[in-house]
């Protein structure tokens, strides 16, 4: 601006000192000269300024980054008449006297499209053969697909030996696919769960994102057990012979330790401390809280746990939150319930198919039970209420509900699937049944017995149909000298939780947080039973394979 001020001083001035022996020229010739000098000051000041860029709220199109389609784009976006190119695996073959119909699918959704090859193209085309089709989508004459592809130029990818290849056209029992995991994908439940698998993720993450919340790739690695079971992978480096051979060369000396493959050096030595795969990310979600606020993580946890139920894994996915300044536990049922209803909502929109056909073939209640869960409020009881109504319930159980003892599974199923009819967060456990880490209440319970100490601790399970526990979570301990005199009584070491403490030291807020398994997640918008069918490749106690 102070050079278009100059500008205009300047022309001001040269008006000022001319004659005017010639009106209209010299009028003339003054514009010009202001408009030369009012260019120059202008282009000027646009060089020294920096663009100011709008931000772009419309969603922006992203275009495809790859040359060929897939089936699923295809049949959804191409019309009729239109010459185009597929590539996939043959599901299934039906040969008559001079067509042969196939259905490829290449894993974008669970029908393929199905492709009729004429003049001898399909002589001796099996299941499980990769293909590439050139052809017209036309429409379709069959009750079974609205479009289908008239094959004109038909090229076999890769070969498939239909005298051993394990899939064929019928029902393969859950317990066989395991046995052929590195080829179940191709099986349309497992395809089917393996798409509701990645739209949860997503779903996930886009309600994380429309709560502002930012991402946290937390450590595998750990030396905390975070939940206090003991249950944990204990880290140890296996040196190969070659890398012994090294060392010893490199310290001139047999007389040294021993590095074989069978001892290798122990933890201690490694990272100078014992060091355990992780079995939660919540302790480092809260360090990042403390800063961030909002945060959440999601990522495989391990547990050495024996157990060979369909409901265990050794190796499986959380999904994790924390919030900062939360000081009700309402609020974090609030939040949480949110969380579910609307990554299921998304599931339903983005996933009818996958659904529907799981609701035909392997659950009939699955849509009504989603729709349920989306449409209606979760139901909300305390432990102690919880247990009051098992008591009376006349249900004969195997492990009796009492006070200051865990809900079992039957428990839990039961008050999920017979008495609420749906999901029903229980809170305010006995804080001897939970870790160190969850907010102490600020009142007890009532206790009939008189000297029955029933202190309690802000925290929630969040209980299903069919598979019992979903989500726990809890209020955490922000109170310095609570949390330091927790630690003695859990007989955690203080210098340790050092930098626990600190978070309650410098800065501390309330704040609380939850972890859902995402496998168990899997199973309620599935239907499916086992906890192996819907994690690709399954760990647990005597099976590691791939």
């Amino acid at each position: 601006m102070a050079l278009l001020d100059q500008a205009k001083r300047q022309t001001v001035n040269s008006l000022k000192t001319t004659t005017f022996s010639s009106s209209s020229k010299l009028v003339q010739q003054q514009h010009r000269l202001f408009a030369t000098s009012f260019s120059r000051a202008q282009a000027t000041t646009t060089i020294n300024q920096a663009p100011i860029l709008k931000p772009n709220t419309a969603a922006r199109s992203i275009p495809p980054a790859l040359p060929n389609k897939s089936i699923k784009t295809i049949l959804t976006t191409t019309e009729p008449d239109t010459v185009i190119k597929v590539q996939g695996w043959i599901r299934s073959t039906r040969q008559q006297k001079h067509v042969t119909f196939v259905e490829v699918n290449d894993g974008s959704s669970l029908k393929g499209v199905q492709a009729i090859l004429s003049g001898g193209q399909g002589k001796g085309l099996v299941a499980g053969t990769s293909v590439e089709l050139e052809g017209t989508l036309v429409k379709s004459l069959g009750k079974e697909q609205a479009l289908e592809l008239q094959v004109s130029n038909m090229k076999v990818i890769g070969s498939c030996d239909a005298e051993t290849y394990p899939l064929q056209k019928k029902r393969h029992s859950f317990e066989f696919l395991r046995e052929i995991s590195h080829l179940r994908s191709r099986a349309k439940t497992a395809s089917a769960i393996l798409r509701l698998r990645s739209a949860s993720a997503w779903g996930f993450q886009k309600f994380f994102e429309s709560q502002e919340f930012v991402q946290v790739h937390t450590p595998l690695l750990t030396s905390h057990d975070c939940e206090g079971g003991g249950e944990v992978f204990k880290i140890a480096p296996r040196i190969s012979a070659r890398a012994q051979q090294q060392h010893e060369e490199k310290k001139g000396s047999t007389n040294q330790q021993s590095l074989s493959p069978s001892s290798g050096p122990a933890p201690s030595e490694f990272f100078g401390s014992p060091v355990y795969l992780t079995v939660s990310g919540q302790l480092h979600l809260e360090i990042i809280a403390s800063a961030l606020s909002r945060v959440y993580t999601m990522g495989p946890v391990f547990r050495a746990e024996p157990s060979m139920t369909p409901r265990h894994l050794s190796e499986f996915w959380m999904l994790e939150a924390e919030v900062a300044f939360l000081d009700k536990l309402d609020h974090l049922l609030d939040f949480s319930e949110a969380c579910l209803r609307e990554t299921t909502r998304y599931l339903l929109e983005t996933c009818s198919e996958d659904i529907e056909f799981l609701n035909t073939w392997i659950d009939k209640s699955l849509k009504l039970r989603l729709t349920q869960l989306v449409e209606e409020p979760f139901k909300r009881m305390t432990y102690t209420e919880a247990v009051d109504i098992l008591q009376k319930s006349g249900e004969k159980f195997e492990f009796e509900p009492k006070w200051g003892h865990g809900l079992q599974s039957e428990h839990e199923k039961w008050l999920a699937g017979s008495y609420c009819k749906g999901p029903v967060f229980v809170t305010d456990y006995p804080a001897g049944l939970k870790p160190f880490y969850m907010r102490k209440n600020d009142s007890s319970v009532s206790s009939s017995a008189g000297s029955e100490d029933r202190t309690t601790v802000g925290c929630v399970d969040l209980l299903v149909p069919g598979i019992g526990e979903l989500m726990g979570g809890s209020l955490r301990e922000e109170r310095f000298e609570v949390l330091k005199q927790q630690l003695k009584d859990f007989g955690l070491g203080e210098e340790e939780y050092q930098w626990y403490m600190d978070l309650r030291k410098y800065g501390t807020v309330p704040h609380g947080g939850w972890g859902i398994g995402f496998e168990r997640y899997l199973l309620m918008v599935t239907g499916m039973d086992n906890v192996r069918d819907i994690i690709p490749f399954p760990r647990y106690n005597n099976h590691c394979k791939f």
